[in-house]
């Protein structure tokens, strides 16, 4: 239990008067060390989440915080980050070298690392598929992915406390596809038993990752429907006054291609960034309808109150808050379309850097933390888009 269902308590200064702070991790591979970044900077402000959902390297970055009890969230985070951006040949030339400043270098330095992972993989995460998926036999695992992922399922053992996710002080889900029906789910761990299976189907990305059984049933990468898990939190399960932290590793908002490349990187965007804020602006709507039904019932007489038409809108109906806090990366230009893959130890710094900074900034605005005073009752905060700095 945190300290966010006391009203009487503070956070560094601020109150945070809510039910349930969620934390929303969204796909993006390499990028993911931002959201780590973010934690970061929540933990140092006492802001701990009391749900954490996320898709993809969300999933795997969900799962180490709430296997970890507070103190050694960020240190299992450190962990992970550096030991898959862990690169001989990378290590050696930033040893060696003056580290490589500018577009052009930094072009260069990226697309080395990238290459590096597309022939070798990345240590503790994925490796090489031998013999290639070609010479595997036909209906097998080994034939549908260029990668595999048993090392990943090491890392997790070793990071992650399963037992601690399983008992549910923190609420925990991570979403996948299911090759077969094509629908798709959530892996919660007030309805399953998580295990580290859970958390690599959430990332296994075809082709490059095989599929990933699970009672059964085979599943892919939930980025491949649905990247970002911020509809999972707002509207499954008890409704709650909600702070949700939004993570997001792909802007839905860029620049018009000028090469095949830039086009690469700009449909990975949009794809990717799962049409956020229309979701986010549909929530608001539905909220508005749910805050008004629910103030009708509450004029109604007895008699109609207790209809059954009355009964059955009561479901429907709700006046509880919802505040977003929307952090986005904001890709620069030397990292192309590589960027989601390119696992240089450099980069990786990079971002968890400016996850850090931009969680820190947010942090210093006190209506960030605050509860909605609109009609529909749900408040968006954006720095960037907002133009506060």
């Amino acid at each position: 239990m945190n300290v966010h269902f006391h009203p009487e308590c503070a956070t560094a200064g601020r109150r945070l008067p809510f039910d349930c702070v969620a934390l929303v991790l969204q796909g993006g591979g390499a990028l993911g060390a931002y959201q780590a970044g973010v934690y970061e900077a929540l933990a140092e402000a006492d802001i701990e989440p009391d749900w954490v959902a996320g898709v993809s390297i969300g999933a795997i970055n969900a799962a180490i915080v709430a296997g970890n009890e507070p103190a050694a969230r960020v240190g299992k985070l450190k962990s992970f980050w550096q030991q898959i951006t862990a690169n001989p040949l990378l290590d050696l030339i930033t040893a060696t070298a003056v580290t490589p400043t500018g577009d052009h270098a930094r072009t260069l330095f990226n697309q080395i690392s990238a290459s590096y992972a597309v022939m070798a993989g990345s240590m503790g995460f994925f490796g090489l598929r031998l013999p290639p998926p070609w010479l595997q036999p036909n209906g097998s695992l080994g034939a549908t992915s260029y990668y595999e992922t048993k090392q990943l399922k090491s890392t997790l053992e070793r990071l992650v406390d399963f037992d601690r996710i399983n008992a549910g002080a923190m609420r925990f889900s991570v979403g996948a596809v299911n090759v077969r029906t094509g629908n798709f789910v959530y892996f919660d761990n007030q309805e399953h038993t998580i295990r580290p299976e859970h958390v690599i189907a959430s990332g296994a990305l075809p082709p490059g990752f095989p599929a990933v059984e699970i009672d059964g049933e085979f599943y892919w990468d939930g980025g491949l429907i649905s990247n970002t898990p911020l509809q999972w939190v707002v509207e499954q399960g008890a409704r709650q006054d909600t702070l949700a932290f939004q993570i997001d590793l792909w802007s839905a908002r860029g620049e018009l291609p000028g090469n095949l490349a830039d086009v690469v990187m700009r449909q990975k965007e949009i794809q990717y960034s799962s049409r956020t804020r229309a979701n986010t602006d549909q929530f608001k709507k539905s909220q508005r309808a749910r805050k008004t039904l629910g103030g009708l019932l509450a004029k109604l007489p007895p008699d109609l109150l207790a209809s059954e038409e009355a009964c059955a809108l009561r479901s429907m109906a709700d006046d509880h808050v919802y505040s977003l806090v929307h952090l986005i990366y904001r890709g620069r230009h030397h990292e192309g379309h590589s960027k989601d893959f390119e696992f240089s130890r450099l980069s990786m710094e990079e971002h968890w850097r400016a996850g850090y900074h931009d969680a820190v900034r947010t942090l210093r605005h006190p209506e960030a933390l605050q509860r909605p005073r609109n009609l529909e009752g749900v408040s968006t905060f954006d720095l960037t888009v907002d133009g506060r700095e």
